[in-house]
């Protein structure tokens, strides 16, 4: 089954309270893991970096991402109050650290053995080595990479991965752990390639969902797809291609002030999500082209038989005219036609007949 993440991000505001409510609806929409994001705003952005344009467009003011960000930051303590949460109602709590200092306490305080990377470390290369050297699974997102960015970074994680930890990092080493046998087996058990478009919403001629399969060919890894357009369709659409992973942010409320409540689905939409994925799910099947239970019934009315076009009498030569072939399917085969032709016919038959020759 594919693995849903309900990606509440920062839309709790800072605030506690709104997390739990969070969590509360990720998993009565049927989501199976609810991921928010840790950091300090200290230690992601410099106190003057500017806001992305959605962002000042969502929030409705200019301020430096710094001021933005220090309201939007989650309490470590909090942390443990909501993984106990997630337990109690038997939801994977997931975050996503974007500083060293926040990823240190996911794994060594929280305990998490899944990571998820964003797509604006993906060229940060000492982060990602930080990743890997923690062993745990990670989810790498590749929203605004080339595939040749996503390589250089599964070639750190190789690295990681399998390299003693005084192994000295350095670009050749990267490319030496990613072409190394035990640096790909690695990378196929321990990581999956997120295809994204960074940008919020992001318009549908941007998507370019078959990008998400390119990752898988071109990388061996599984492959799924993080979502920031519009609607439900496109990751119900990921899946039918093949997602083995589907993350979309959602919300309590889209008009709630923040940077992301605007691009994220709202509850009902969530569970709608979740429904139209696990609907296709279904619908994929186990790939054997075989008839189908439910279709069984339908065989013999809608398939054709050999019948008798005209009245035939015993002894007759089975001639074009003789043969005429019509529902239902429960007597001979039309395949068969080629064999009686021209044969004596074994009996006598009334037009419509079937035959059994």
């Amino acid at each position: 089954m594919t693995l849903i993440i309900a990606e509440a991000g920062v839309n709790h505001n800072g605030d506690e309270a709104l997390a739990y409510k969070l969590i509360d609806v990720a998993k009565e929409s049927g989501a199976d893991i609810v991921k928010f994001q840790t950091f300090k705003a200290k230690n992601l952005v410099t106190r003057h970096a500017q806001q992305a344009k959605y962002q000042a467009i969502n929030i409705g003011k200019a301020e430096s991402q710094f001021e933005m960000l220090a309201r939007l930051e989650l309490p470590l303590d909090a942390h443990f109050r909501l993984m106990d949460y997630c337990k109690s109602l038997n939801i994977e709590f997931l975050s996503t650290a974007f500083d060293s200092e926040s990823l240190d306490f996911l794994v060594n305080q929280l305990n998490l053995t899944r990571l998820k990377i964003p797509s604006g470390e993906i060229t940060n290369a000492p982060f990602l080595l930080q990743h890997a050297r923690t062993n745990c699974n990670v989810i790498l997102s590749t929203g605004m990479a080339t595939l040749a960015e996503v390589e250089q970074a599964l070639g750190v994680l190789a690295f990681g991965y399998t390299a003693p930890q005084d192994a000295i990092p350095s670009i050749s080493a990267f490319q030496e752990a990613y072409c190394s046998e035990a640096g790909q087996l690695a990378l196929k058990k321990q990581v999956t390639l997120l295809h994204c478009t960074s940008e919020y919403p992001a318009p549908l001629e941007d998507i370019n969902l078959s990008a998400m399969n390119t990752l898988a060919d071109a990388f061996g890894v599984k492959a799924g797809y993080s979502d920031h357009s519009e609607g439900i369709i496109v990751p119900i659409a990921a899946v039918a291609r093949g997602a083995v992973v589907i993350e979309k942010h959602f919300t309590l409320d889209k008009d709630m002030e923040g940077p992301d409540h605007k691009a994220s689905l709202n509850p009902d939409e969530l569970k709608a999500m979740v429904k139209g994925i696990r609907s296709i799910e279904m619908a994929l099947g186990n790939g054997i082209k075989e008839p189908r239970p439910s279709e069984l019934k339908n065989r013999d009315i809608i398939r054709k038989s050999l019948v008798a076009a005209r009245d035939i009498s015993a002894g007759e030569c089975l001639s074009p005219e003789c043969l005429s072939i019509k529902r239902p399917g429960n007597g001979t085969s039309p395949f068969k036609y080629w064999e009686i032709l021209s044969t004596q016919s074994s009996r006598s038959y009334k037009t419509d007949d079937e035959l059994y020759e």
